[in-house]
């Protein structure tokens, strides 16, 4: 066993690196790509202040660095809910988080004036009172973790329909603003928009990092899980916590980018030969496919650069798919 442990801790330390440096490949092409290319030299003096260039330094580099901590953020979100329900399809953006956030947001765009304070606060809130009728919902008669997926895809319909209704009612110049923020998009992302999402980030990662060996307890079973002295429904209420405060967050800037959270998870375990679904191979996994969809997202239509929702979405949906089929043939 001892032996097993040391080769999947090997894996996972590989993994990680191969994926750290696959970011840096991707942030360092992210960099170099716009109206006119860079080379990697004139990055790395831009960087290093040997050759000041704002185009590098006020308007790649903060999208690029978007793209990894929001990757990273909903890597570790669907992670999070991923081992809360102990199903592949317990992502936000499946469960209506994601939709709960983005109500939130809205109410701040139409009722109020739309700052960046109101839009945070708004997705936060609506993300937790989302989750927390939900957690209600499915806590009925004792915590089912399927039940909880069912009833967020139920809950995610409706909030979608209220969404919907939301717009439709809304002005136009504020129901076309609206509509442009729901694809999830990194277009025009600056400084300012950043420091204090990064630092939310930063608290919460570190929060649940001090619960995963926790966490990981629980994917053995809950009577497991107590016997090892694990407090359930205190790690349960850290995991909603932080799996909803990263998702809000990250909406709150660049919208509900979707199918991140459901993918990184379950292709960073696959890549690890993990039994649960860690949080590390999730965070750098989702940094990845962020990263990379958005690099996507500029070059299609080059130089008009998509939403990085549109190609998130396409290539989660054809994920969302394979994963089904397997789960299917499973049953």
């Amino acid at each position: 066993m001892n032996v097993l442990g040391v080769r999947a801790e090997r894996r996972v330390v590989v993994l990680a690196a191969v994926l750290v440096a696959l970011t840096l490949c991707l942030g360092l092409a992210g960099l170099c790509y716009g109206a006119s290319w860079s080379s990697p030299g004139e990055v790395l003096a831009a960087l290093s202040g040997a050759e000041p260039s704002v185009v590098i330094s006020q308007w790649r580099l903060p999208r690029v660095l978007a793209g990894t901590v929001f990757g990273a953020a909903l890597g570790v979100a669907g992670a999070v809910f991923q081992n809360l329900t102990r199903n592949p399809m317990g992502s936000p953006d499946v469960i209506g988080l994601d939709a709960g956030a983005y109500t939130g947001a809205l109410f701040a765009l139409t009722v109020l004036s739309g700052t960046s304070a109101q839009l945070a606060t708004g997705s936060v809130l609506g993300g937790l009172l989302v989750a927390a009728v939900i957690y209600l919902l499915s806590a009925d008669r004792g915590f089912s973790g399927l039940r909880l997926v069912v009833i967020g895809i139920a809950v995610n319909a409706m909030m979608t329909a209220v969404n919907s209704w939301i717009v439709l009612r809304a002005e136009l110049e504020v129901a076309i603003a609206a509509v442009g923020w729901s694809a999830g998009s990194l277009n025009g992302v600056d400084w300012a928009d950043l420091y204090i999402p990064f630092c939310v980030i930063a608290v919460l990662l570190t929060a649940m990092s001090t619960g995963a060996h926790a966490m990981h307890q629980t994917s053995l079973g809950d009577a497991v899980a107590v016997t090892t002295g694990v407090g359930l429904n205190r790690l349960r209420l850290l995991m909603v916590l932080v799996g909803v405060g990263c998702t809000a967050t990250v909406t709150a800037v660049a919208g509900p980018i979707a199918f991140i959270a459901l993918a990184a998870p379950q292709i960073g375990r696959r890549l690890a030969g993990a039994a649960g679904v860690p949080l590390l191979p999730a965070a750098l996994t989702g940094a990845v496919l962020l990263q990379g969809a958005d690099l996507l997202a500029q070059m299609l239509l080059a130089p008009a650069a998509l939403p990085v929702g549109v190609v998130s979405t396409a290539i989660g949906g054809c994920y969302l798919i394979w994963l089904l089929t397997k789960e299917v043939r499973r049953a």
